[in-house]
């Protein structure tokens, strides 16, 4: 049987990172690309040293070249300047727009017939940019934001009760920014309801520090964010396009007239399997969620004006 071949756009921090992670599930083989010249060749060289020690098997593989993407069955978008402190997801727009047009175009170019993970903030519009550049349907080109961003919830959550990570489902909807929307009433610990376990005010903690998580990162490093959980994240959605496997996870998609609103990508849970984005799953939603999701909306269709979306 012939291997699923993934190609990474970008082979900083978060790229590198998928690629570990892609490699260590045996997902495929793996181009790594980058413009600049030998650091996608060390990194991929340095990455399937490891195969022996680790026991996967996959060729990895690090060019400069968009030619060796060819027949890709599935680009993953990382390319674009990190965020440093002080710096919003949304003043990296200009320039990571020009920079994801320039891949989604040219991957679509090479493989017309894969599925795009964007990765590159700000999120949502970068997930629009690609869209356009790839002429690729809707369905095949997904943002990569709600697994991260429920990950984190669902990690506060966890460290908030003392419990196993492993126990606790939950969902975030909305922008990939400040206004996403932690959805308290769907979260759950070994299925208890988290407002039956954690007391109102802590909640609203947990929530506002979900919507920070990568700031809170950012702050830290100083000179670079958040790689690991990113890069899981979209190896947890590769997986799930790849394997056909029908995860419901909570990612940007591309909305037609679900929520209310059309023609923006925006967090949403959705059916992920070999069909792409296979069905948006729209969920009952309180007054005062919808007002949450209506300022997030604003949000995004600020920036899509920046960019003439």
């Amino acid at each position: 049987m012939k291997r699923k071949k993934i190609t990474i756009v970008g082979s900083g921090n978060v790229g590198a990172t998928c690629a570990h992670w892609a490699a260590s599930k045996e997902l495929g083989d793996i181009i790594l690309i980058d413009v600049v010249e030998g650091v996608p060749q060390g990194k991929a060289l340095d990455l399937m040293e490891a195969a022996p020690i680790e026991g996967f098997d996959c060729n990895i593989v690090g060019t400069n070249n968009y030619e060796d993407t060819a027949d890709s069955d599935l680009v993953v978008i990382t390319a674009g300047i990190a965020r440093k402190p002080g710096m919003s997801r949304d003043d990296l727009l200009s320039t990571n727009a020009r920079i994801v047009a320039s891949c989604a175009e040219q991957a679509a170019r090479y493989s017309p017939n894969a599925y795009i993970i964007v990765v590159t903030n700000p999120l949502d519009i970068m997930a629009h940019v690609a869209l356009k550049a790839s002429g690729l349907p809707p369905r095949k080109v997904i943002g990569m934001a709600g697994v991260l961003d429920s990950a984190r919830f669902r990690t506060f959550i966890a460290l908030e009760l003392g419990i196993s990570f492993e126990d606790v489902s939950a969902f975030v909807l909305g922008g990939h920014g400040d206004d996403m929307v932690p959805l308290v009433r769907y979260s759950y610990a070994g299925g208890i309801p988290i407002e039956k376990l954690i007391p109102a005010e802590r909640i609203a903690s947990i929530v506002e520090r979900t919507r920070k998580g990568g700031a809170e990162i950012v702050n830290y490093l100083k000179t670079g964010s958040a790689f690991y959980a990113p890069g899981a994240s979209v190896i947890q959605m590769a997986e799930s396009l790849l394997k056909d496997k029908k995860r419901i996870l909570p990612i940007a998609a591309y909305l037609q007239g679900e929520y209310g609103e059309r023609d923006m990508y925006f967090g949403v849970p959705a059916i992920v399997g070999g069909g792409g984005v296979e069905k948006i799953l729209e969920v009952d939603l309180t007054d005062e969620e919808k007002v949450q999701i209506a300022k997030s909306v604003e949000s995004v269709r600020s920036l899509l004006k920046v960019v003439n979306l």
